[in-house]
């Protein structure tokens, strides 16, 4: 029996606008793919990323031309290997749709799939977006139960709302610069950031100056991570030397599947690992969030950015996160929940 596809653009609203150094929005749309084969339903999910041309209705597109005439769903490879290598937000909804159906189908977890303990999945940060610095400031105020905060700056009031911040917050910050300096604009405010005890910051500069990177590493006194200079395992061999860590996304590499070889290639290469997401359901979340105990570094707070998450999924005990003991992903509409 051939299997089934069915799509849904989910839309969700963000509990406050959120900016980062190059957009702003206060609603997100993901793609919702539902498989069904052999009795087994099955979901994922995919958050397309419009800096990479990425939209719900094109990744629709993409995957409605997908032919999955006598597809053995058991072999997650040439399945995935139908789509074209450059549609990474396709490849990511059917890769985490595949390894749901395979869990469910098996009755147990992804992450016992992969031999991971889920005792072992890690705290995330929690995102505060671009504002002015009262609002940062209050933001902060609602997440002080959260252990890690994840600044985004690029804005120039960044030495202003990280003193407001820390004058009410006494745990770890990380700040990301979405791109937003040039390699010397970097150097001269990470020196002047670092006072704050910033534990990394992402993607200081534009992606596609690895030298550049490398020149912020050795001369900004904070460790640096890439992320839009990250997306595939291919990426990874010219980051050598010029970053401390990366940051995977599951949408941007094509799913869990290309997330395990990035991550066991980067622990070759030395470099810590962060897995990241976009304004997401718990879908996609809670697939990131099963390989979690393969990192050192998590920000997977998606569900918690929005209002009207419509999956439950991944549990947060403020910011440690809690994997499902449900079959595959583990995730079900949050109605019937």
């Amino acid at each position: 029996m051939t299997p089934t596809l069915q799509y849904e653009t989910l839309v969700m609203h963000l509990r406050h606008t959120f900016t980062i150094a190059r957009s702003s929005e206060d609603v997100a749309q993901t793609l919702l793919l539902r498989l069904s084969a052999d009795g087994i339903d099955a979901v994922g999910e995919s958050a397309p990323i419009e800096r990479y041309g990425e939209n719900a209705g094109l990744v629709e597109r993409q995957l409605r031309q997908l032919d999955l005439t006598c597809a053995n769903l058991w072999h997650i490879d040439e399945v995935l290997g139908k789509l074209p290598s450059d549609q990474r937000g396709a490849m990511c909804a059917l890769d985490l749709a595949l390894h749901d159906w395979v869990g469910r189908r098996l009755g147990i977890p992804v992450y016992g799939l992969l031999g991971l303990d889920p005792a072992k999945a890690l705290q995330t940060s929690f995102t505060i977006g671009i504002d002015d610095v009262e609002k940062m400031l209050s933001k902060t105020r609602e997440a002080l139960d959260m252990p890690i905060l994840k600044v985004k700056v690029g804005a120039g009031n960044e030495i202003a709302a990280l003193e407001a911040m820390r004058s009410v917050y006494r745990g770890i910050i990380r700040v990301d610069a979405n791109e937003a300096w040039t390699p010397e604009e970097a150097v001269s405010h990470l020196r002047d950031l670092r006072r704050f005890d910033l534990e990394f910051c992402e993607q200081p500069i534009a992606a596609g100056n690895p030298a550049g990177l490398r020149y912020v590493r050795e001369n900004a006194g904070v460790p640096i991570m890439a992320d839009e200079d990250c997306l595939t395992l291919d990426d990874l061999a010219p980051l050598f030397g010029c970053v401390d860590a990366i940051n995977i996304k599951l949408v941007k590499c094509g799913g869990m599947r290309e997330a395990i070889r990035m991550i066991h290639a980067a622990r070759a290469m030395g470099m810590k690992i962060m897995l990241g997401c976009m304004i997401e359901s718990s879908i996609l979340c809670t697939a990131a969030a099963q390989l979690s105990p393969m990192v050192d570094y998590a920000d997977l707070d998606g569900p918690l950015l929005i209002t009207d998450d419509p999956y439950a999924g991944l549990l947060y005990d403020g910011g440690q996160m809690r994997l499902p003991t449900a079959p595959g992903l583990g995730v079900r509409p949050r109605k019937a929940a």
